[in-house]
């Protein structure tokens, strides 16, 4: 009895360590194909407008209050500030792709959703001189008002590629 006793403790101990692992392992469950075909369309709409400078497009799915962390550059806060600086830096300079099959979506409960994925930037005209640059990313975006836009961004791990 009293062996039968400890090996029933033993179980309740680790369902008990167990049951917050398993919490964790549901948060991070892909999103739904609904939500994962919404979030890449808005990634493919957002660096379109990126890639062609149509900085209305671009500045119309970023939310005012904007945070976009850059591992080389810091800090720049602002949808105007971004928009800005993409019409100065990037525009005729610099294009985007997203790597294939590294796009991840994951839901955020009464929020949005957090895209993860690793993205190219080519320089047109100059791929001889240019190295391609490879980056990760974390952007989180919010469903508000029935619109989706683009609150914060990290963009991290910048490495040129070899040629």
């Amino acid at each position: 009895m009293k062996n039968i006793f400890l090996a029933l403790q033993a179980v309740i101990v680790a369902v008990v360590l167990a049951a917050p692992l398993a919490q964790i392992h549901a948060q991070a469950a892909p999103a739904p194909e609904a939500l994962f075909q919404t979030i890449q369309s808005l990634d493919a709409q957002l660096f379109d407008a990126y890639n062609h400078c149509d900085l209305e497009k671009l500045g119309s799915l970023l939310a005012d209050d904007l945070e976009f962390y850059h591992d080389k550059t810091g800090l720049s806060r602002g949808r105007a500030a971004l928009v800005e600086a993409v019409k100065n830096n990037i525009c005729g300079k610099v294009t985007r792709e997203l790597v294939p099959g590294t796009l991840e979506v994951y839901p955020i409960a009464d929020y949005g959703a957090v895209e993860i994925g690793v993205h190219r930037f080519h320089h047109p005209g100059h791929e001889t001189t240019e190295s391609v640059g490879e980056a990760k990313f974390i952007h989180l975006w919010q469903k508000k008002d029935g619109a989706w836009k683009v609150t914060r961004v990290i963009s991290f791990d910048h490495q040129a590629l070899k040629k």
